[in-house]
């Protein structure tokens, strides 16, 4: 349906093998307007399929900047991957640390690379400065190249290194 009087925006679906609630509960924690909404159990039925002991936790309502996500205990049959990611825009060094340090606590230190990481539940994030944007859209592309190769070299963004590049 187009333009439904009832419209209510998208939900992200995040597929858990059993740790659904502590991701939430770590999400919540890290964004300031972290909450979490509800919580779903599974029940005896279905067991035969789902293979969930009775009382485990199956869904996880929440927020997080902004977003609205279900955490999923569906078991292992699916995982994560980098193929889905989340963008932060941050205005400034600090929020781009802030975010960056809190996301990356647990996870793959190989799989940060160009504002990338993925964190300790298997979630990619991207912790991108909202200048990059303005940087790599200079109509000057030997600018943007530069902006480019500095990128490539990090892991974190470096807002400084990265108007560094720019201006040289």
């Amino acid at each position: 349906m187009k333009n439904s009087k009832n419209f209510e925006p998208l939900t992200v679906n995040l597929w858990f093998d059993r740790n659904a609630e502590e991701a939430a509960k770590f999400y919540t924690s890290v964004f300031s307007d972290g909450k979490i909404l509800s919580t779903t159990h599974y029940g005896k039925e279905g067991q035969e399929i789902h293979g969930m002991p009775e009382g485990a936790v199956m869904t996880v309502d929440f927020i997080a900047h902004g977003t609205k996500f279900v955490g999923l205990n569906g078991g292992p049959l699916f995982q994560l991957n980098e193929s889905v990611s989340f963008i932060i825009k941050c205005e400034n060094q600090e929020e781009v640390d802030y975010y960056w340090e809190k996301l990356r606590e647990g996870g793959n230190p190989e799989s940060q690379q160009c504002g990338w990481l993925k964190d300790q539940f298997g979630v990619s994030w991207q912790v991108v400065p909202n200048i990059l944007y303005k940087l790599l859209s200079d109509p000057d592309k030997t600018k943007t190249g530069k902006v480019m190769n500095a990128l490539l070299q990090m892991k974190k963004l470096d807002i400084a290194k990265l108007e560094e590049a720019f201006n040289s």
